[in-house]
């Protein structure tokens, strides 16, 4: 099953996008730091199963635009990119798919437009409904380290660390997000409670690794290097940028609950799951996911889900979707 490749026009950028098949249209949200190639392991299932897969390159990533101002990436922004691609697709109606920041991405789609999201998958990253308090001042931080999205709200600091060498960035972050590494080192980056030391950077405390595990190839760090020697790291850190943002523009669905039929699919060993205050997001995901239909913990795997355990993801999403005719 061939993976082709186009540029659509929606909500004033120029988007590019990875699709396969012809069916039912899967929209596939990809996270950070990615592309639509995170996907291509679903492209080729979906489409074997009957569904057109269409996986973008989000707004700052890949072959997309990336525009320069911050307030550009908000959820909205993002949620109307989607509804603008479906509308470029002529597909009223699609089912949604998204991991780590594609998660919320996918589950707030749901969440605003149920007329045009049919269901939703999350990976990783549960949707959490909008609290009381700005995102931003409820993120840990003490004298010694700050929480990981605290050091990439100053726009610069971050980007110098990831661009000084790309391809070493994305190894580093693939390998010790996975599911793979024995142990993480205390203060790594996103570890067990995703916190950054002040005065040194998010990789630091990392060694790139001399053997990939069996789920990564070099070609694919090589793939995902030629991206972000393209675009930088700006684009997508931006999105971390708009939390508060994001915050205050969904002041008017303050207690709303996703109403679409819902799967969420995690590792056990995912980072995200181990951040401060998720484990009682996760006991209340029903509550606010009425519909949830399942949520499948993969025993082993990390952060980087429909990449480290595709088979199993595959299967998961197409069970999930046939069961909904």
């Amino acid at each position: 099953m061939e993976i082709t490749h186009r540029f659509i026009e929606t909500n004033g950028i120029r988007m590019h996008v990875a699709e396969a098949g012809e069916g039912p249209l899967v929209v596939l949200c990809h996270g950070w730091p990615e592309s639509w190639y995170s996907w291509r392991h679903q492209l080729v299932a979906l489409a074997r199963a009957g569904y057109h897969a269409v996986a973008p390159d989000q707004r700052g990533y890949g072959q997309t635009d990336c525009p320069v101002p911050i307030d550009q990436y908000t959820l909205l922004h993002l949620v109307g990119d989607l509804v603008g691609l479906m509308d470029a697709l002529g597909e009223p109606t699609a089912f949604i798919a998204g991991h780590d920041w594609g998660a919320p991405v996918a589950w707030h789609a749901a969440l605003l437009r149920p007329d045009r999201f049919r269901a939703v998958v999350g990976l990783s990253v549960p949707f959490r409904p909008r609290g009381p308090n700005r995102p931003t001042s409820l993120m840990p931080q003490t004298p010694d380290s700050r929480f990981y999205q605290l050091y990439f709200q100053q726009p610069g600091d971050a980007e110098s660390e990831f661009e000084q060498d790309p391809r070493r960035t994305i190894r580093q972050l693939l390998y010790w997000g996975s599911g793979d590494p024995p142990r993480r080192p205390a203060g790594a980056g996103k570890g067990p409670a995703g916190m950054v030391p002040r005065g040194g950077g998010f990789l630091n405390p990392l060694d790139a690794p001399e053997t990939l595990p069996p789920w990564l190839l070099e070609s694919d760090i090589d793939f995902y290097a030629d991206q972000f020697r393209h675009t930088g790291y700006r684009g997508g850190l931006n999105w971390y940028r708009n939390i508060d943002r994001n915050w205050e523009l969904l002041a008017a669905w303050a207690g709303a609950k996703v109403s679409v039929p819902a799967l969420y699919v995690a590792g056990e060993r995912d980072m995200v799951v181990a951040f401060q205050g998720m484990e009682k997001t996760l006991q209340d995901l029903r509550h606010w996911v009425p519909d949830l239909r399942d949520a499948v913990m993969l025993p082993g795997c990390g952060h980087w889900t429909q990449q480290e355990r595709p088979d199993e993801v595959n299967a998961a999403m197409i069970r999930f979707l046939q069961s909904l005719g």
